[in-house]
C-alpha cells in the first residue's frame, strides 16, 4: 500500500465558471435569487493547459472500507488511493495530474461506472501497461475496469448527460451474509406496487430540495434535477430500485429511497411524494422518513453524448484490461 505522506498538496480554490461550479448566487424556481459562500474543495480541478493530454478512466470500487470518493488524505478516499497510484506511476503532482471524478460518492456507497480524468504533459503509446500498473498498486476492493484517451473539451463531471444509481434491497425475513454489505435488508414485506406508484412521482422535473443534505463542502446548490425514470424490479428476494437522472443533490437518491421504502411499508400513501416535493423543505421529509443507509447503493453509469467520447485522432486504443494465457506445456507425459 502506498504511503500518504507522500502526496503533494495543490493549492485549492473555490470555483467560480459557469462550466465548472457556478457562481455565487442562484435563481430559484420562484423567480428570487439568492446568495451563497462558494467553498474551497478538496478536488484539483484546473483548466489544463493545451499542450496536455487527457485520459477517461472508469472506475468500479466496493466503498465499504472508504471515505467516499472525494480527496483526503485520512481516512482514505477512492481519489486519494487513484491519485496515489497515478503520482507513483507518471511522477507528477496532484496540480498537474487534475484527477477529477464525475460524481462524489458518500461514504460505504460503491460504484460500478464511476467516470474520472486526469491529465499529463505526455502521451502513451499503449494503455494496456499504464492499465496494469494503475491496478497493480491499487487496492483489491478498486479497479480501473476502462483507460483511454479524451478530447482536451471533455470533463467527467461538467460533460455528463446523465447518471444511473442502483439501490439494493434484500427483503426477506433473515439476511443473507453474503450481501450484508452490498444491500439494505429490510424484514418488513414491501408492496413493490405502491413504490412503483410512488416512483413515478419523482419523473419529471422538480425542486428537490426536500430531498437534499446539506454538506459543509457543498458547491452552489442547484435543486432543479430532472429525473427521467424510475424503475422498481423484483429479482427472488431482492427489489432493485434504478434511477436515471441529470444530476443528483447530495443524499438526494437515498432520500428518495427512503420515502419508497416507507411506502413500501405501507405506512405512507404513494401520494405523499408529490407533497413532499412541493413543500421544498428537508424537515418535511425527516418527519416521516430516515435517509436510507450508504451500502445499498451503486452509482452504474454516467452517460455522456456518443461525439465527446470519441479519442482524438491518433490516439491509443482503449484499454479493457489485459488477459492472461496458459502458454502450451513443454513437459514430456509418462
Amino acid at each position: 500500500m502506498l504511503g500518504l505522506a507522500s502526496l503533494r498538496f495543490a493549492a485549492l480554490r473555490s470555483c467560480a465558471s459557469a462550466t465548472g461550479c457556478g457562481g455565487n448566487t442562484s435563481q430559484l424556481a420562484d423567480g428570487g435569487r439568492v446568495s451563497f459562500l462558494v467553498p474551497e474543495v478538496d478536488e484539483v480541478d484546473t483548466a489544463p493547459p493545451e499542450n496536455v493530454h487527457k485520459w477517461r478512466m472508469v472506475v468500479a470500487y466496493d466503498g465499504t472500507k472508504f471515505k467516499g470518493w472525494q480527496y483526503q488524505p485520512s481516512p482514505p478516499t477512492i481519489q486519494c488511493f487513484l491519485e496515489n497510484a497515478l503520482i507513483r506511476i507518471t511522477k507528477l503532482d496532484r496540480k498537474k495530474l487534475c484527477l477529477v471524478g464525475a460524481g462524489r460518492t458518500d461514504t460505504g456507497v460503491h460504484a460500478w461506472g464511476q467516470v474520472a480524468h486526469f491529465t499529463t504533459p505526455f502521451a502513451y503509446d499503449c494503455l494496456d501497461s499504464v492499465h496494469s500498473a494503475i491496478n497493480g498498486l491499487l487496492p483489491p476492493e478498486i479497479r480501473v475496469r476502462e483507460i483511454s484517451a479524451a478530447r482536451p473539451e471533455f470533463h467527467a463531471r461538467t460533460s455528463t448527460k446523465s447518471k444511473i444509481y442502483h439501490y439494493k434491497i434484500y427483503n426477506e425475513a433473515i439476511m443473507d451474509p453474503f450481501h450484508n454489505c452490498y444491500a439494505y435488508h429490510s424484514a418488513y414485506k414491501l408492496n413493490p406496487h405502491a413504490m412503483r406508484q410512488a416512483a413515478k412521482h419523482f419523473v419529471g422535473t422538480h425542486d428537490f430540495t426536500s430531498f437534499a443534505n446539506a454538506a459543509h463542502n457543498d458547491r452552489e446548490r442547484r435543486p432543479i434535477k430532472k429525473i427521467t425514470r424510475f424503475d422498481v424490479t423484483e429479482m427472488g428476494p431482492f427489489l432493485q430500485l434504478e434511477v436515471e437522472g441529470t444530476g443528483f443533490l447530495y443524499r438526494q437518491v437515498r432520500n428518495m429511497v427512503a420515502l419508497l421504502l416507507q411506502v413500501g411499508k405501507e405506512a405512507l400513501p404513494p401520494d405523499i411524494v408529490p407533497v413532499i416535493i412541493a413543500a421544498r423543505d428537508r424537515r418535511e421529509l425527516a418527519r416521516v422518513a430516515l435517509s436510507a443507509p450508504p451500502h445499498g447503493l451503486y452509482l452504474m453509469s454516467v452517460n455522456y453524448d456518443e461525439e465527446i467520447l470519441k479519442p482524438p485522432e491518433g490516439s491509443p486504443p482503449i484499454s479493457f484490461g489485459r488477459t492472461h494465457q496458459l502458454s502450451k506445456c513443454k513437459l514430456t507425459f509418462y
